[in-house]
C-alpha cells in the first residue's frame, strides 16, 4: 500500500432530477431544505452511506475492505471480534491493537473514523476525509404528489372501502437541483489509521459511480456531474481550503428555473492557483 504524503481538498458537484435526494424524517421525509434561504442540502451521512455501499458492492468480502457501519449491523460484535484476536490478545495495550486491527480490517473507519467505545474498547478513530453537507446552487422547488396504490394491506381496509382497494400516498420530489459539497483529506491522519493512495483510487471511483448502484423511484435521477480535486505538494498543504474553494464559480446560464445540469457552467480559475498546488480533474 501506497503511504498518502499530501494533503487534498475537493469540491464535488452532483445534481438530482424528479427525486428525493435526501429525505428528512423530522419533515416527513420531504427534501431537506435550508429554512431560511429555501437551498436544498444533503448531509455528509447520506454521502457517506452511498460510499460505503458502493464498496461493499465493488469490493464484496476482500480482507480489508469490510465495512463497519452497514444495515443491521451490531456494532459491538465487529469490536468485540477484534479483542479476540490472537495479535490483540497477546498485546501490551490492548485498545492500541483493536483499534489498528479496526483500521486495517474495516475501510470505512481507516477513511471516515469511528467511535468504539460502546463496549470493548477500541479506541477512537478520526477519519481522514471530511465533508460539508451538500447545499444547492439554486433554491429548490420540492413538490408533493399524490399517489394510488391499487391495493390495500388488510381485509379490514378492504371491506372499509367496499371493494374499491385503493391506498393513497404522497411522494415528495425536487424537480431539479444541483448541490455542491466540500471535502478535505488529511495525509496525517491517513497515516495514522493506514489511508493509502489504493484507498484513495477508491473512494474517487466510488463519488463517480455510486449512484448507479443506489437507483431507487425516490431519488429519480441522481448523477456525478463534477469533481474537483486539490492536490497539494506537502502533507499540511500550501494554501487555505476556502481560499481555493473560491477557484470554482457556477453560474446559472438559462433564463428561468434550471431543469437539466446545461442550465450551468462551471468554470475553475487556474490562474489565480497558489504554489504547491495542482487541480485534478475526476469527472
Amino acid at each position: 500500500m501506497s503511504e498518502l504524503k499530501n494533503r487534498i481538498d475537493f469540491v464535488y458537484i452532483f445534481d438530482v432530477q424528479d427525486g428525493n435526494p435526501n429525505g428528512d424524517p423530522d419533515a416527513g421525509n420531504l427534501p431537506r431544505v435550508d429554512a431560511e434561504t429555501g437551498m436544498g442540502l444533503v448531509t455528509d451521512v447520506c454521502i457517506k452511506r452511498k460510499i460505503r455501499n458502493y464498496v461493499q458492492v465493488a469490493k464484496g468480502s476482500e480482507k480489508g475492505y469490510d465495512i463497519f457501519i452497514k444495515e443491521k449491523a451490531v456494532l459491538n460484535k465487529s469490536i468485540d471480534a477484534a479483542h479476540d484476536d490472537e495479535g490483540v490478545k497477546n498485546a501490551s495495550d490492548k485498545t492500541t491493537a483493536a483499534r489498528d486491527w479496526m483500521c486495517k480490517t474495516f475501510y470505512d473507519i481507516r477513511t471516515f473514523g469511528a467511535l468504539m467505545t460502546t463496549g470493548k474498547n477500541a479506541g477512537q478513530v478520526r477519519g481522514p476525509i471530511q465533508f460539508t453537507f451538500a447545499r444547492s446552487i439554486d433554491p429548490i422547488a420540492a413538490t408533493e404528489h399524490s399517489i394510488t396504490r391499487m391495493a390495500v394491506a388488510t381485509e379490514k381496509e378492504a371491506e372499509k372501502q367496499g371493494g374499491e382497494n385503493h391506498t393513497m400516498g404522497r411522494k415528495a420530489t425536487v424537480p431539479y437541483g444541483l448541490y455542491v459539497c466540500h471535502g478535505f483529506i488529511s495525509a496525517n491522519l491517513a497515516n495514522q489509521t493506514g489511508f493509502s493512495e489504493e484507498d484513495l483510487a477508491l473512494f474517487w471511483d466510488a463519488l463517480t459511480n455510486m449512484f448507479d448502484i443506489d437507483r431507487s423511484a425516490a431519488r429519480g435521477m441522481m448523477s456525478a456531474q463534477k469533481l474537483i480535486v486539490f492536490r497539494h505538494d506537502s502533507v499540511l498543504g500550501n494554501a487555505p481550503a476556502n481560499k481555493l474553494f473560491d477557484l470554482v464559480k457556477i453560474e446559472k446560464k438559462c433564463d428561468g428555473a434550471p431543469r437539466s445540469f446545461k442550465d450551468y457552467e462551471v468554470l475553475v480559475d487556474s490562474t489565480n492557483l497558489p504554489n504547491g498546488v495542482t487541480i485534478e480533474n475526476k469527472i
